[in-house]
């Protein structure tokens, strides 16, 4: 049963029953609904603030988780990229140094993928943290077209170093007879003494003095491009291409051992010295031409000697003697 309030009335003397209108009763009702609102508010409030859920602890330790995966996936593609600009760095300034070739472009090498158009179909899938997501992709994207660059390169200098081992093999490098005891060098690339016309001209060669019928070897590998035989000038002669613009030439042969297009090797034997066209004395006229041009073939005789003994054949050869042919 409801609690009757009474009041004291001063004009009548007594006590008065409290009458409380419709109104006042809704406006109570409403500020008791309200209070009681807030208090649950904050109530609540504290309590999931202080007093997590069971599904929020677990939500809270996977979303932990994925923080900490995150940060380790970021740690690994840093790190990859570190070894990746390693490679690069070795591939430009090492591998390609040696083997004569340019360095891939920085713009090339570095161009990262712009844009989100790439990443539409991550966006149109509304997924929260989009923009944690969508740069850890690019930097993979990133990565995979350094590494797809890096391998390109790779497939490139392993083709640029079978060439080289292909041209070391063809370039001349070695003195075209036996001369161990580098006595038969008698006459170097340079202004001699023409044998005949007794002035001077440019020999363009190296003349071997040695007995008719001595081995004479390839200087490098290559194709015999030319067997000939000449009343006059070079006499008997061979000459091999080597590729990469260089060809050599065994002049005044007594006879030949090979034939036009065969494959030699260096130190194949090639031919025999002789004493012929306008030879003066049994002697071997070897010359090195590169790129068309006629040059030292003292330069090329590098690795049958020592360096005191490239020495000694440089001082040779330097001697304005009298030429044999």
């Amino acid at each position: 049963m409801a609690r009757i309030k009474y009041y004291y009335d001063t004009e009548t003397c007594k006590y008065e029953r409290l009458k409380v209108s419709t109104w006042d009763l809704i406006l109570n009702t409403l500020g008791f609904l309200f209070v009681s609102f807030i208090f649950a508010v904050a109530l609540v409030y504290v309590y999931t603030k202080y007093f997590k859920s069971p599904h929020e602890t677990l939500l809270r330790r996977e979303n932990e988780e994925l923080s900490l995966y995150y940060d380790l996936l970021n740690q690994e593609i840093d790190q990859a990229n570190k070894m990746l600009n390693a490679l690069q760095e070795r591939d430009d300034n090492i591998y390609r140094v040696i083997f004569e070739a340019e360095p891939i472009p920085y713009s090339v090498r570095n161009t990262e993928l712009t844009g989100i158009t790439k990443y539409k179909q991550l966006l149109d899938r509304g997924l929260k943290r989009e923009e944690l997501i969508i740069s850890t992709v690019a930097k993979l994207d990133n990565l995979k077209k350094k590494m797809y660059i890096q391998t390109k390169s790779y497939d490139e200098i392993v083709k640029l170093a079978k060439n080289k081992a292909l041209m070391l093999a063809s370039i001349p490098a070695i003195q075209p007879l036996s001369n161990k005891e580098l006595t038969r060098l008698v006459s170097g690339f340079g202004y001699r003494i023409h044998p005949i016309y007794k002035v001077k001209k440019l020999h363009t060669g190296c003349d071997f003095s040695t007995p008719k019928g001595t081995p004479i070897y390839s200087t490098g590998d290559g194709v015999v491009k030319t067997v000939a035989s000449n009343p006059g000038g070079y006499g008997n002669e061979i000459e091999v291409d080597h590729g990469y613009g260089y060809v050599t030439k065994y002049a005044h042969l007594d006879r030949f051992n090979v034939r036009i297009g065969q494959r030699v090797k260096r130190g194949e034997l090639i031919g025999f010295s002789g004493n012929t066209g306008s030879s003066t004395a049994p002697h071997l006229h070897y010359e090195v031409i590169h790129n068309g041009k006629k040059v030292n073939p003292v330069h090329y005789f590098y690795i049958d000697l020592s360096p005191a003994e490239y020495q000694k054949i440089l001082e040779l050869a330097s001697v304005e003697n009298q030429s044999l042919s």
